[in-house]
């Protein structure tokens, strides 16, 4: 347990235990969740006697230790490698935008989903993080961006991990950063590959949080090699949990497709993925494929990227094309930690192998039937 880890009531008994009084566990609370915030036994409103306590007290320890920073992009992304108490590690980006700052934080050390083009999937899963040391990730964001005059706006759980597989820390986290960080649920996204008993509880929560699906192919065939579980819950499956979702929370739902050359950026795709996303009013985020040492698939050129969004624009699907942020700082989810570890080596993941769907770039597939009819009819324009 770290100090974040502790409520309200824990903290007012451990500092009750102590012979101090009640109104002491106010004050740290406060300081720990400033825009800037203080150590404990830095904090000048408490006596110097309290903080020795706290500085010896385990519970008050912080549960990041910095392994590595990197910046890019003129200081405009910055990316933190963490490591753990137990010597796990995770990685946290903040990124600044002119309008909002947002940072993309991690639910998990490791993955288990085995998404062989991510490189936190290609160095498989170690454990579920605590809240607490999701809810300090989002902390030291928001001293960072104080720090240079901004204030943290957004938060996204897109980092390390599936959050949907460490549910009940991650809603602990969302409530927490909600009503003791002050940001507010329709600023907070969470993200799933498709896990559907999570996207139901999603949908029965009190906080209307967005939900984003890390989608990637729309036909269940592609899908089950890029995403393995997949298998396990399939595309109709997510639609039917995400309609429920929809319905419940009247929230735009996102759908995230990271584009790979010959892979999943052809017009049969964009033909697929429009159908579905306009059956659930869908917004796209499309995202080239940051390289990884580990996947030998290359992303999409920045003319296919443009291509591939002006098809799905004139299907009628509102999409945005997310411009690649610190790609030279290994700013992927789990780059920064595979390159960063000493003697740590990725094993290169092939395209499925020589009888997979994902070495057939053609010929391309008929769209659905009845597309034209259904996709709406005003396209909105793409942004970078």
């Amino acid at each position: 347990m770290s100090r974040y880890d502790l409520s309200i009531p824990e903290l007012t008994e451990l500092v009750t235990s102590w012979g101090e009084p009640a109104f002491r566990a106010k004050q740290i609370w406060q300081g720990l969740y400033a825009e800037r915030p203080v150590d404990p036994w830095a904090s000048t409103t408490l006596p110097r006697s309290m903080r020795s306590k706290l500085e010896r007290a385990p519970e008050f320890a912080s549960a990041l230790r910095l392994a590595h920073t990197s910046t890019s992009d003129r200081d405009t992304t910055v990316k933190w490698l963490w490591e753990l108490h137990d010597k796990a590690q995770i990685e946290t980006v903040l990124m600044h935008y002119p309008e909002r700052s947002t940072v993309c934080i991690s639910s998990q050390a490791g993955c288990a989903m085995g998404c062989g083009f991510c490189a936190t999937g290609q160095a498989g899963f170690e454990r579920q993080l605590t809240s607490g040391e999701i809810v300090e990730q989002v902390i030291r964001a928001g001293a960072e961006a104080a720090r240079t005059g901004r204030r943290l706006s957004n938060v996204v759980f897109m980092g390390m991990g599936e959050p949907m597989a460490n549910y009940a820390n991650v809603w602990r986290a969302v409530e927490r950063i909600q009503a003791d960080i002050g940001l507010s649920a329709r600023h907070l996204t969470i993200s799933t590959v498709g896990i559907v008993p999570g996207i139901r509880r999603l949908a029965s929560e009190s906080l209307p949080v967005n939900l984003a699906v890390s989608l990637h192919a729309a036909n269940d065939e592609l899908r089950n090699e890029l995403v393995p579980i997949n298998k396990t819950y399939p595309l109709e499956a997510i639609a039917q949990a995400c309609e429920i979702y929809v319905s419940a929370k009247h929230r735009r739902l996102s759908f995230e497709w990271a584009l790979i050359d010959g892979v999943n950026d052809r017009s049969s795709d964009a033909s697929e993925l429009a159908y579905y996303a306009h059956r659930l009013g869908a917004h796209v985020n499309l995202i080239p494929l940051n390289p990884t040492p580990g996947y030998l698939a290359q992303g999409t050129s920045g003319n296919g990227v443009r291509s591939f969004a002006g098809r799905l624009l004139a299907m009628g699907v509102n999409v945005t094309v997310r411009r690649n942020r610190g790609t030279g700082i290994d700013a992927a989810c789990g780059q920064l930690r595979a390159s960063v570890r000493v003697g740590g080596s990725v094993r290169p993941v092939a395209l499925g192998g020589p009888r997979s769907s994902l070495d057939r770039v053609g010929p391309e597939r008929p769209a659905p039937d009845g597309l034209v009819a259904q996709v709406q009819a005003d396209p909105v324009v793409a942004s970078s």
